[in-house]
């Protein structure tokens, strides 16, 4: 199983950027994905899950409002979309996801990538003016 990142990058305050997260090794469609991200110095922080089937979407009261996560399960592959971003975005953004299971995602998922099954090697996103 191997999930890419890419689409981070140097941006100032009130920009917006588009990560994608391309997943390998795995039914794609079958797997609730979610977004995690680590600021320097800072513990990880959960970011933001979408279903399997992309009907139910949760975000970390930190960036409601501002990101979008969506998939593509035709291309194994997951977004966030990113607007109006802070210098408090600055992080290193993994996708993460475990195996199936029964049920849709009820709300924030853990920040730990031991609580995954699998993790992607992240993508820098810096915003600075």
């Amino acid at each position: 199983v191997q999930l890419v990142e890419s689409g981070g990058g140097l941006v100032q305050p009130g920009d917006s950027l588009r990560l994608s997260c391309v997943a390998s090794g795995i039914t794609f469609g079958d797997y609730d994905m979610n977004w995690v991200r680590q600021a320097p110095g800072k513990e990880p922080e959960w970011v933001s899950v979408i279903n399997d089937a992309a009907t139910r979407t949760y975000y970390a009261d930190s960036v409601k409002g501002r990101f979008t996560i969506s998939r593509d399960n035709a291309e194994n592959t997951v977004y966030l979309q990113m607007t109006n971003l802070k210098s408090t975005d600055t992080a290193i953004y993994y996708c993460a996801t475990d195996e199936p299971v029964l049920g849709l995602p009820t709300g924030p998922g853990p920040a730990s990538r031991y609580d995954y099954d699998y993790w992607g090697q992240g993508t820098q996103v810096t915003v600075s003016s």
